[in-house]
C-alpha cells in the first residue's frame, strides 16, 4: 500500500471495513475486533491512526511489539483462527500498521469468550438474537432452517394424498421404498427424523402448516394507487397452507387484480396478462424457495397501480449480489426443500428462474435490502394501463361515477360483505360485479375495504368513504 492510498483510505474515516486505532495493549480487544470483520465480510484495522483520522505513526518498538499481539490474537483468542494480513506504510508522522482481517469462510467467529461479534456501521457489536445466530450457521452450512424438526409434528400431520400423490409421480414402486413405513420414508427423503416432520415436509406435504410456523404465509393486497401507505385497498389475502396451495392462491390474486390485454388477439378472447405470467411464476417461486426460514415474517405480495411487489424475509448470502442472480448465480439456501419443490412447483433450478423472468419481462427491479433483512423483486406494469387510471386520493369522488357505482351506492348499507353486496345487487356473476362495480366504486374514492380480522375474500367487508356518504347525500339519491 503506498502512502496515497493510505491517506485516501483515512480520508474516508471509519465505517464497517475500516477501524482506526492509536494503539492497542489487549489481545481480547483485537480478538474481537477479527472476528467482527471476519464475521460481517471483512475489512481493514489500523493502528497507528487516531479515531479523527490524524496519523499518530508507530516507532520500531511499538510495531514488533503490535505484530506479536496481532499474531497472538488472530491465533488464539479467535475461534476458529483468523488469518489477517499485515503490512507497515511508513508515514512522515511514524509508521502505520495496516491489518487486512478476510471474509470468514468458516463463520461464526468467536472470542475467548464465545461470544460472537459482528460489524454495525462504524462500531462492533454482541450477537444475541437466535434467528441471527441461525442464520450465520446457515451461511457457514452448519445448519439450514428447512432440515430444522417441527416440535410437535408427527406422519400424522402430513397430507397424505398430496404426498402419496407426489411420491407415486416421483418414485412410483422403487425398489429402494418398498415396505418402509411412512416415518421411514420421510425420513429417507430428508423430509422428517421418523419422529417428527421438518420444516420442509411441513412446508411441502403438511396440514395446516400456519398451525405451527404461523408466519409462513403471504400476505397480499392490492392498492388503488402507487403509495404503500395508501389506506385504501383493492383487494386482500392472507394465503396459507403448503407452498403449491400458496403459489396457486397468490398467483390468482395477481391474475385478478392485473389487467388482461388483447395484444391484436380476438376481442371475444380472455387476452393475455398485461405481465407476462411466466415472469410472475418466476418471482413467485423465487419468493417461497429461497425465503430465509429463520426470519418469522410472512413473504409480502404487493399490488400497485404501477408495479407488482414480491418482498421476501431475507436478504441475499453475504457472497450474492442482485447483478449476480441477473446472471443466474444462486446459492440453495434451502437445499432439502429446493430438490423436493422442484418436483411440484413451477421450479427449474441451476439459478434459472431470474434471468428467465427478466427475459419475458425485462421490466423487473431487484432489491436487496441487508439492513431490512429483505429481498424484493418489483414487476413493473404497462405504463399505458396504469397511467390513466389511478385518481388522485382526494376527498372528494374522483372520476366518472357510472350508473353501475351508483346502484351500488345504493344498496350499501353500513358494512357489508363482497357476497352480500352482490346478492342485494341481484347479481350472479362475480366477475362481472367485481369489474363493473366493485372496481370502479373503489377506484373513484366512493366506497372502501374495512380490515377484517381474518382477511379473506370472502370475509372482506365495504362501506361507504366519507366522500362516498357526501355524494350519495348530493347527488346519488336523485339518480
Amino acid at each position: 500500500m503506498t502512502i496515497s492510498e493510505l491517506l485516501d483510505m483515512v480520508a474516508r474515516g471509519e465505517d464497517s471495513r475500516h477501524q482506526f486505532k492509536r494503539d492497542a495493549t489487549n489481545a481480547d480487544g483485537l480478538a474481537a475486533e477479527m472476528a467482527a470483520f471476519a464475521n460481517s465480510g471483512g475489512g481493514w484495522l489500523l493502528l497507528g491512526v487516531n479515531d479523527d483520522g490524524s496519523i499518530a505513526g508507530l516507532d520500531g518498538a511499538a510495531v514488533r511489539r503490535l505484530n506479536q499481539l496481532l499474531g497472538n490474537a488472530a491465533s488464539q483468542h479467535v475461534r476458529p483462527p483468523v488469518h489477517p494480513l499485515t503490512e507497515n506504510v511508513q508515514t512522515d508522522q511514524g509508521i502505520v500498521i495496516v491489518m487486512e482481517v478476510p471474509d470468514g469462510l468458516a463463520k461464526p467467529y468467536l472470542d475467548n469468550q464465545g461470544r460472537i461479534w459482528v460489524k454495525q456501521g462504524s462500531d462492533k457489536r454482541h450477537v444475541t438474537s437466535r434467528e441471527e445466530l441461525q442464520r450465520m450457521f446457515q451461511r457457514s452450512g452448519l445448519v439450514y432452517a428447512d432440515v430444522v424438526p417441527v416440535a410437535g409434528t408427527s406422519v400424522e400431520d402430513i397430507d397424505d394424498k398430496a404426498f402419496t400423490g407426489y411420491f407415486n409421480r416421483r418414485y412410483g414402486e422403487s425398489s429402494e421404498f418398498s415396505g418402509l413405513t411412512r416415518e421411514q420414508l420421510l425420513q429417507n427423503l430428508g423430509l422428517g427424523d421418523g419422529q417428527e416432520l421438518n420444516l420442509a415436509g411441513l412446508m411441502l406435504f403438511g396440514r395446516n402448516p400456519q398451525r405451527w410456523r404461523p408466519a409462513f404465509e403471504v400476505k397480499a393486497v392490492a392498492f388503488p394507487g402507487t403509495a404503500l401507505h395508501d389506506t385504501r385497498y383493492l383487494d386482500s389475502e392472507d394465503i396459507k397452507g403448503t407452498l403449491l396451495e400458496q403459489f396457486r392462491g397468490a398467483f390468482a390474486f395477481i391474475k385478478r387484480n392485473l389487467h388482461h390485454v388483447q395484444h391484436g388477439r380476438s376481442f371475444n378472447t380472455l387476452g393475455e396478462l398485461e405481465i407476462p405470467e411466466t415472469a410472475l411464476e418466476e418471482l413467485l417461486v423465487n419468493a417461497l424457495i429461497h425465503r430465509d426460514y429463520f426470519t418469522s415474517a410472512s413473504v409480502r405480495l404487493m399490488v400497485f397501480a404501477d408495479r407488482v411487489e414480491i418482498v421476501s424475509p431475507g436478504h441475499l448470502p453475504d457472497s450474492l449480489s442482485a447483478e449476480d442472480i441477473r446472471r443466474g448465480k444462486t446459492i440453495r439456501r434451502n437445499p432439502t426443500l429446493t430438490e423436493h419443490a422442484s418436483h411440484i412447483l413451477p421450479y427449474r433450478g441451476m439459478g434459472s428462474g431470474i434471468p428467465r423472468a427478466l427475459e419475458a419481462w425485462p421490466k423487473i427491479d431487484l432489491l436487496n435490502d441487508p439492513s431490512g433483512n429483505q429481498f424484493s423483486a418489483i414487476a413493473w406494469r404497462p405504463e399505458a394501463e396504469w397511467t390513466d387510471d389511478t385518481p388522485p386520493v382526494t376527498g372528494e369522488v374522483t372520476g366518472e361515477v357510472t350508473g353501475e357505482v351508483t346502484r351500488l351506492l345504493a344498496v350499501l348499507q353500513g358494512e357489508m360483505k363482497r357476497s352480500d353486496i352482490q346478492a342485494a345487487l341481484g347479481l350472479k356473476h362475480e366477475d362481472h360485479f367485481r369489474e363493473s362495480y366493485l372496481r370502479p366504486a373503489l377506484k373513484v374514492g366512493a366506497i372502501e375495504m374495512t380490515i377484517p380480522d381474518k382477511p379473506r375474500s370472502s370475509r372482506q367487508k365495504y362501506r361507504l368513504t366519507a366522500a362516498g356518504q357526501k355524494w350519495v347525500a348530493t347527488q346519488g339519491r336523485q339518480h
